[in-house]
């Protein structure tokens, strides 16, 4: 079996030991070199040829992101982003992912064993995951301006602009998500229905992706918090540290928050989102799955399937990796599969047609 090679980016030394260490102790995959700085790292590329960079966000010389632009401009490959747990390595890393990076890990943290399994288990994860994933090559300058210029196309508005929070919008993601939940975000106009989101994500992340999200989006997008109103025409996302469900307070629904164990090795987990909607929305709810490694969000589409909502999921050609909307399909919970550029419209038209189909309670 011929092994993933893999070229570790970050300019202190002790990372790149604890990652080579980490690496070269999984059966599948090895370093073939390490670089101080994107200088060092770009001849080595040349010479090495890898499947898979690991590239720290910050460092001298040049950086991470300047190099990871022209990287995916002139020689795009997969990468995957080494990141710092601070507000500013959070909006830095959300950036590496619209510019094309495949996913992201924290930096690992020295000198704590406690845990460090479980760090290990998910870089080399991320890393096969990469090494399989369809690599976006960067929009050209020209380009990525006239499409800001222009805006996204509109999904259409709602014939009758909703007065509840009766239809709702269940979204599930992994590797690739974030650029694919602004690609189903943006388009919805103001008056679309709640939508509720889990997105596999570290803690201090997914605030600042909300934020993000809430500066390009026509609904407003937050984090979700314990007990607030599920309303329309917002997206909640789940807050990195906890599962998000749906429940009631009377007709109202609401956003709960749990810090249960994680579903899947997931928390958040797609799996226990649908599963809430499907036992309190029911009817009303649109599920979709995008792209995203493993199976997790499969068992739970499929039951909101069979609770009656009706079920979206990415189509192959457009995943980052294919691995969630494929395991869903397969368990028959996917009544639709739909490119990434088409879902807005689809789960907007599909909510036109809903009317009769709403649940009342």
């Amino acid at each position: 079996m011929q092994k993933i090679k893999v070229l570790c980016v970050d300019d202190s030394a002790l990372i790149r030991s604890l990652m080579t260490e980490i690496i070269n102790g999984q059966p599948d995959m090895e370093v073939c070199a390490t670089a101080p700085d994107p200088l060092v790292a770009r001849d080595l590329i040349k010479q090495h040829n890898p499947d898979v960079l690991t590239l720290d966000v910050e460092m001298p010389r040049m950086d991470g992101l300047d190099f990871l632009e022209k990287l995916m401009r002139l020689r795009p490959m997969p990468v995957v982003m080494v990141s710092s747990l601070t507000e500013r390595g959070s909006e830095i890393t959300l950036r590496a992912l619209e510019l094309g990076a495949v996913d992201f890990v924290t930096k690992p943290r020295v000198g704590i064993r406690d845990g460090m399994l479980d760090y290990a288990e998910k870089l080399a994860d991320k890393i096969r995951a990469a090494s399989r994933a369809r690599v976006r090559q960067a929009p050209q300058p020209q380009a990525a301006a006239a499409r800001a210029a222009s805006g996204h196309p509109a999904a259409p508005m709602l014939n009758n602009p909703l007065v509840s929070t009766e239809k709702l919008i269940i979204v599930g993601a992994s590797t690739g998500g974030t650029e694919a939940i602004r690609e189903v975000l943006t388009p919805l106009p103001p008056d679309a229905p709640a939508v509720l989101i889990a997105q596999h994500m570290p803690p201090g992340f997914t605030k600042s992706f909300a934020q993000r999200l809430n500066g390009l989006c026509r609904i407003a997008v937050k984090e979700a918090e314990h007990g607030e109103r599920v309303l329309p025409g917002h997206a909640y996302i789940a807050p990195g540290h906890a599962h998000l469900l749906l429940a009631r307070s009377g007709a109202n629904y609401i956003a709960q928050l749990s810090d249960e164990p994680p579903v899947n090795r997931h928390r958040p987990s797609v799996d226990v989102l649908f599963r809430s909607a499907a036992t309190h929305a029911g009817k009303n709810a649109i599920g979709v799955i995008l792209t995203g490694m493993g199976r997790d969000g499969a068992a739970g589409l499929l039951e909101m399937k069979r609770a009656g909502a009706y079920t979206f999921a990415q189509d192959e050609a457009s995943c980052i990796v294919f691995g969630m909307p494929r395991e869903a399909i397969a368990m028959g919970g996917a009544e639709e599969v739909v490119p990434l550029a088409d879902m807005s419209r689809r789960v907007m038209s599909r909510l036109a047609t809903m009317g009769d189909r709403v649940q009342r309670v």
